[in-house]
């Protein structure tokens, strides 16, 4: 990819920076400095995905946990390779039981959203298959930062605070006692700049470092999750978490204009990206106007309706992913979209608070890494005396007995985590990811399309504004946004909303791999993130 024609230019607040020896880019210094470490010993650019993740559980608790699920796309020895850590309902939940509590839909907090973690698995699957370094050397870092503190970053104590206004209006039952224990000592979220530390996060990694996590799914700790979901009236138990493990599957893509853009296959709505991006193929498309903006966000529409109704646990999809994919669903769906907004509708197929990382080695091996509690700190569960905060996954389910993705007993949900991944002709170019929930599809379209058909560098492809679609024809743009691009999307029947806050436009990091092996590593100012290089 050349990084230096450009049709289109940003000014970026930050400069790409390059590397040759290796290169971790995250949303946290201390996270990405810890996986450049692991480099610095000896350690492949999977072994520093391991050790910036579990870093992250501790220095970015607001976003993912001990109890979170994963995703991973990994290039090693010319070949992609795609983990699925998402972890299924409990064997004793039903939609009946949920119903039968008074829910229309589903809850984000308390038990019923907390589906079995697959992080923890995920770190122990990746480093058995493909480590350099002992597993127990990876987690020191993230020990360290929990038994002995960090200072909070500006984003993260934000994000802290928000959640702690949250929980404290909602979370007031006995169960969520462990969270305020935890995460909020002094009966307040730490203010930026202020040391916080968890001596139970660290009691905990140790376990997991010296058992090589066998005492989250079958030991020790597995015993404290099932005791505490018992005594609380949760559905999780030690049979859910002996039965799991992370799933290898294979990855999925498109051609666009001649790069294969890949993403993780259902459950996870990374395909959601792909069918937008397949739309826009068919356009003729060179320059950044309000006709071209028009386009992504009703392609976006139209693929994102297709999501919501099919995507599912891919056991119980009725399509498949080449129908979904397909150039002739493309193609029709391609035709709905006319010069005014419409109001998207599903079509018929049958035509044929996460935290994100990405690394790389001097040997070529890439990761794109994504881990995630779902909503902030997740569903407010905290297994005491752990630091293990429970995900609210299960949020996603559907309560509709007609839809796929409606809950039943050991069904993985939908899924809003998605790393992505970008070739040429067989070869990498690199690991590129956008956190938050349901803006991540539309932050993967947007910024392969800045990098592709704008010419930009992977810095300026990650700091141009953004738009969000959130449903119907309302559309979230940056306060970056470009004025005179807002009202001709007005006048085409949009309805925009400009933000004050960005941070709910995603927060992305980016690995491109020049010709000559130098990496390209870019992290985005809508996070506290930093590129970490040797």
């Amino acid at each position: 990819m050349n990084f230096n024609s450009q049709k289109y230019t940003y000014a970026s607040k930050r400069k790409v920076v390059y590397g040759k020896k290796g290169m971790v880019c995250t949303s946290q210094p201390l996270a990405a400095q810890a996986g450049l470490d692991i480099l610095k010993k000896g350690g492949n650019a999977i072994d520093a995905a391991i050790a910036t993740a579990a870093c992250l559980t501790v220095v970015e608790p607001t976003s993912n946990g001990l109890g979170s699920d994963a995703f991973a796309l990994i290039w090693k020895e010319g070949k992609l390779l795609g983990l699925n850590a998402s972890g299924m309902s409990p064997k004793e939940i039903t939609v009946e039981k949920v119903k039968k509590q008074g829910y229309k839909k589903m809850p984000l907090l308390g038990w019923i959203p907390v589906t079995v973690p697959g992080a923890v698995g995920a770190w122990a699957e990746l480093s058995q298959k493909h480590g350099n370094l002992p597993f127990e050397t990876l987690l020191q870092p993230a020990i360290s930062y929990a038994k002995e503190g960090f200072p909070v970053t500006p984003t993260i104590a934000r994000l802290w605070e928000k959640s702690f206004e949250h929980y404290k209006k909602e979370c007031t039952e006995n169960i969520f006692e462990e969270w305020f224990r935890i995460f909020a000592p002094k009966g307040r979220a730490p203010f930026a700049g202020e040391v916080w530390n968890s001596p139970y996060h660290a009691k905990t990694l140790d376990e997991l470092a010296q058992t090589k996590c066998v005492s989250f799914y079958k030991g020790a700790l597995a015993d404290k999750m099932d005791l505490f979901s018992k005594q609380t009236g949760g559905y999780l138990r030690k049979e859910d978490l002996k039965n799991y493990s992370p799933e290898w599957v294979n990855p999925i893509s498109i051609n666009y204009r001649g790069y294969d853009v890949w993403e993780i296959p259902p459950n996870g709505h990374g395909i959601v990206a792909l069918m937008a991006l397949n739309i826009m193929n068919g356009f003729n498309i060179n320059v950044k106007c309000a006709e071209t903006y028009h386009k992504q966000i009703e392609a976006m529409k139209l693929a994102f309706e297709d999501g919501k109704r099919y995507i599912s646990d891919k056991r119980f999809m009725k399509v498949t992913t080449e129908q979904l994919l397909s150039q002739e669903y493309a193609n029709k769906r391609r035709q709905e979209i006319s010069d005014k907004a419409i109001l998207p509708k599903h079509g018929n197929p049958y035509c044929g608070g996460t935290v994100y990382l990405c690394t790389a080695d001097e040997k070529g091996n890439m990761v794109s890494y994504i881990q995630s509690n779902y909503e902030g700190f997740g569903s407010g569960i905290v297994i005491p005396d752990t630091g293990i905060a429970l995900h609210d996954r299960g949020a996603n389910f559907s309560l509709d007995e007609t839809m796929e993705n409606c809950i039943a007993p050991c069904k993985k949900p939908y899924h809003t985590i998605i790393p992505g991944f970008l070739t040429k002709q067989g070869n990498a170019i690199g690991p590129f990811g956008v956190m938050g929930g349901f803006m991540q599809p539309q932050g993967h379209m947007q910024t392969i399309m800045n990098l592709i058909d704008f010419y930009m560098n992977p810095q300026e492809a990650l700091d141009a504004p953004r738009w969000q679609w959130v449903g119907e024809k309302k559309i979230l743009v940056e306060r970056e946004f470009p004025y005179a691009i807002t009202e001709e999307l007005v006048r085409k029947g949009h309805n925009i909303s400009v933000e004050a806050e960005s941070i709910d436009f995603g927060r992305g990091q980016m690995i491109l791999r020049q010709q000559n092996g130098v990496f390209a590593g870019a992290t985005e100012p809508r996070a506290d993130g930093m590129v970490a290089v040797w």
